[in-house]
């Protein structure tokens, strides 16, 4: 669900609620559980970070390295994503589990 997306715009604004009320600990329980059920995404950054970092595992994985081609038409999102985490690392503002995750599989 995009927050551009003017089609469902009130959907939209429902999600961010749910979002800031778990966040803020005050969403019931059978509400969060009834979310759980259909896969709701509560950390959209988190989810967003491990869904490159797969991407990334699974790249190594039939490559055999974690360097991905900036000029790599199939993989410019990933490349752009692993330029980032560059940046944040050499910033020091990489987190410690993230930094972590990436040594794991020999990226850093």
């Amino acid at each position: 669900l995009s927050r551009n997306d003017e089609r469902n715009k009130s959907l939209g604004k429902w999600v961010n609620a749910q979002r800031m009320s778990y966040k803020k600990n005050t969403l019931r329980s059978d509400r969060i559980q009834q979310l759980n059920s259909i896969g709701f995404i509560w950390d959209l950054c988190g989810h967003s970070w491990n869904e490159n970092f797969d991407q990334l595992c699974a790249f190594k994985a039939q490559s055999g390295h974690c360097c991905v081609s900036q000029n790599d038409v199939q993989n410019t999102s990933l490349a752009a994503w692993i330029r980032q985490q560059r940046v944040s690392y050499k910033e020091n503002t990489l987190s410690s589990n993230h930094t972590q995750k990436l040594n794991s599989i020999g990226f850093i």
